[in-house]
């Protein structure tokens, strides 16, 4: 234990010093500060005390030493509640300055002997308490600067000097800056982002700048609010500041806000002036929000070797090829880019190719990269609610730099914690809030008549590490989540070292090459509930261990190679019994016969890129029995798709989606069968030339996709029958005119169409006057070259 201390000595007390001294020096001016350190010494006395009565091997010295320490703190706090409770001229205030000096020397002379209060409090197992009493540290002397936003005291904030950060922050400000001057009737502007982008350094930069103090007269007030505020503190320095007498517009910023509620309670005792909320968060209207960029690639590489080599670029002879791989995993976030530049610094290439492969295993790199940005980030997570928390770590089983379909990230959450899909899509909105998570920019994101297919999100590859670090930190066979965070030839071997005793896991996630029944071994996995299997091969095996997962309920199969994959195994089938969702992207769909195994819970199945041969032209048996609970089908991209006749025998179908089909010339008569289909999408089909007249009998039908059918020139006479359709989009058709029948569409609200056709749907609003006909922009989009 000593050693501990000797290595240490000095980090806590020091820092507390620093903070006493700042207090003896200021306190007559600004009783802000006084409270502060009250609330410091009021979060570490506890822990003290936890120290001394948690059955720690402390010798009687050390024991003597922290009860020194927590009187003399105990002595800081009453003379901090002295100052408050005097007048703010009471010339008591620099007998009490004196005082506080005094205790300075008795701190001073505690240097020597200190206790590490975080390090023992690891020894203690303690270190959630260490580590909040570092927070507040941290906390502490960020709100030292922040004294500079009071009118009489000026204390300079350290100056930005890294040149990269400085050219990113410049954009940043231009930003921000051109919202202000632009909405200047707004009270209520945004600094957005994920943990460690640089909010607060682009806040303190703001604060600074000369346009900024100039627009609101050097009125400008920097506060931090942390995730647990104190109010009282708070709402105190911005009366002082608000109410000086000078009546003019005044600027308040708000740092380090974690929730709407802590936002609205300020913002209530700011009234008439301009706030300015940084969060990670997005807490401010999206117009008046700046969302911070993460650094491009050059300025991330100029970073980082300013951190390590001190200078913008990697020195001569060092593998160029290990610094790349280390800024690539960094996805030009500067905390990360700092700490392990920071960390690698006069490190040698050997060590720095651990480095790499722990970071592409999605681990820390090291003890400092694990407190430093995964604590700092996974603070984030604190506040969520656990299902939505469960949700973010569930992302961790997709693959790195790719975007997931919102409509597969819902359905395994869908199945995995028993929502529905509304309230699988809150999820979604929340962490997108919170910037866990970016949905890729789609017009049609949010519409109720669209499937999620069409809308995909993305994840930065830090949070996925954190998802994934998060996940490990149990012994493998009790992880809920079994994950393999890149692409390797076999499976794990810490998974095969276990293989002998059950995997409690519920999402599995793989990432191989080609395997064959060789490759694979025997995993017992008898609470798996979600399957997600990435390959990149022409041919496949399916993991035999499959067929004993009796709780799976989606199964995601998805081949990232060049060309569509056959697969082998499909007699595993025959033991899903509770399967609800099935995904297939870029492999040979198995033809349906009548000896098929039936899937009989199956609720959604998508078809991805697939070759599907013959699979839905049979009629020589009823395909229902196959699929009896079907209600969302999606078939996208299987270009060898020619006819459609079985999957009209699916009765139970409620959504229909074949989109990007070229060869599809028809939908069959038997289109009637299925009552209770709401949804029918053609998106994108440009041989098809009618929609048979059948249509017109589907009596729930509210949203019809016939978008991108080139050949498609008209509609059936009694298209007018479909009293349920809502919103019909038809943008880039080549219709000749409308039947006279759609006047009758009493429920029809919502037409998309071309410039052309919309003269034709004038005419009906006359007699729906609450049709809204939306003239669509052509957009010609490349999205599904990422597949």
């Amino acid at each position: 234990m000593a050693s501990f201390i000797d290595l240490f000595a000095g980090d806590i007390t020091t820092q507390l010093l620093k903070l006493l001294a700042l207090v003896a020096n200021t306190v007559y001016s600004c009783k802000g500060i006084a409270e502060r350190l009250i609330t410091m010494i009021r979060d570490v006395q506890p822990t003290i005390r936890e120290i001394q009565y948690s059955g720690a091997e402390l010798s009687n010295h050390h024991q003597t030493q922290l009860g020194v320490f927590y009187e003399i703190l105990e002595k800081a706090r009453k003379l901090c509640e002295k100052v408050l409770r005097c007048n703010r001229w009471n010339l008591k205030h620099v007998y009490h300055a004196n005082k506080m000096k005094d205790l300075e020397k008795k701190i001073s002379r505690f240097l020597n002997s200190q206790i590490l209060l975080f390090v023992l409090a690891e020894v203690c197992h303690l270190r959630v308490n260490g580590d909040r009493i570092e927070r507040n540290m941290d906390r502490l002397l960020t709100e030292r600067n922040d004294s500079l936003s009071f009118p009489e005291t000026m204390m300079e904030i350290e100056t930005v000097s890294d040149p990269e950060i400085q050219t990113v922050l410049e954009l940043g400000k231009k930003k921000v800056k051109e919202m202000m001057f632009k909405f200047t009737d707004t009270h209520l502007f945004g600094i957005s982002g994920m943990s460690g982008s640089g909010k607060t350094t682009l806040a303190i930069e703001l604060s600074k700048d000369d346009d900024v103090r100039g627009l609101f007269k050097n009125k400008v007030l920097f506060l931090t609010v942390s995730r647990s505020p104190n109010f009282e503190n708070l709402e105190s320095c911005i009366r002082e500041f608000l109410y000086d007498g000078v009546h003019q517009r005044k600027l308040v910023i708000l740092d380090d806000v974690w929730t709407r509620e802590s936002l609205d309670r300020l913002m209530s005792k700011i009234r008439g002036s301009t706030t300015l909320v940084v969060s990670r968060s997005k807490l401010a209207d999206p117009r008046t929000t700046y969302n911070v960029e993460l650094l491009k690639k050059d300025e991330a590489m100029s970073l980082l070797c300013l951190c390590a080599f001190e200078q913008k670029s990697p020195p001569s002879p060092f593998n160029k090829y290990l610094v790349k791989q280390v800024v690539d995993e960094c996805k030009g976030l500067p905390l990360s880019l700092k700490v392990l530049g920071a960390s690698l610094k006069n490190k040698p290439e050997r060590y720095w190719e651990g480095v790499v492969k722990r970071l592409l295993r999605g681990e820390a790199a090291d003890e400092t990269h694990e407190s430093r940005v995964f604590a700092h980030m996974e603070e984030s997570l604190e506040n969520l609610d656990p299902k939505i928390r469960d949700c973010f770590l569930d992302m961790g089983a997709f693959p790195e730099d790719k975007k997931i379909p919102l409509d597969l990230l819902t359905s395994v959450w869908v199945e995995r914690h028993d929502v529905d899909e509304e309230t699988a899509f809150s999820f979604v909105l929340r962490l997108a809030d919170k910037n866990l998570l970016t949905i890729v920019n789609n017009p049609r994101f949010g519409d109720v008549h669209i499937g999620y297919y069409d809308v995909f999100v993305t994840q930065h590859d830090v949070l996925r590490d954190l998802a994934l670090h998060m996940s490990n930190r149990v012994d493998v066979n009790r992880r809920e989540r079994l994950l393999m965070p890149k692409t390797e030839p076999m499976l794990p071997r810490e998974w095969e070292k276990n293989k002998d005793e059950p995997f409690d896991a519920k999402i599995v996630s793989l990432h191989t090459g080609e395997m064959d029944e060789m490759n694979w071994f025997d995993m017992d996995l008898p609470k798996a509930e979600v399957l997600i299997l990435n390959f990149s091969s022409d041919n496949y095996v399916l993991p035999p261990f499959i067929g004993k997962m009796s709780r799976l309920r989606v199964l995601v199969i998805i081949n990232n190679g060049m060309s569509p994959a056959r697969l082998h195994g499909f007699s595993i089938f025959a033991n899903l019994a509770k399967l609800r969702s099935l995904w297939l992207k870029r492999v040979h769909v198995p033809e349906l016969t009548s000896c098929t195994i039936p899937l009989k819970n199956l609720h959604k199945m998508h078809l991805i890129f697939c070759k599907v041969k013959n699979s839905f032209v049979q009629t020589s048996f009823d395909i229902s029995k196959i699929f009896p609970s079907l209600s969302d089908l999606t078939i996208d991209h299987c270009d060898d798709l020619l006819e459609l006749k079985s999957i009209f025998g699916i009765t139970s179908l409620n959504s229909l989606s074949i989109t990007n089909c070229p060869r599809i010339l028809e939908l069959p008569k038997n289109l009637s069968n299925v009552q209770s289909l709401e949804r029918l999408r053609l998106y994108a089909c440009p041989e098809l030339i009618s929609l048979p007249v059948e249509v017109c009998e589907l009596p729930c039908l509210k949203y019809v996709d016939i978008s991108q059918c080139v050949s498609l020139v008209s509609l059936p006479e009694k298209f007018g029958k479909l009293g349920s359709l809502e919103k019909i989009d038809m943008r880039e058709c080549s219709l000749l005119g409308l039947p006279s029948s759609v006047a009758a569409l009493v429920s029809l609200r919502h037409v998309i169409c071309d410039e052309e056709t919309s003269s034709m749907w004038e005419m009906v609003k006359k007699v729906v006057p609450e049709l809204c006909i939306e003239v669509a922009k052509k957009c010609f989009t490349v999205d599904w070259l990422d597949d």
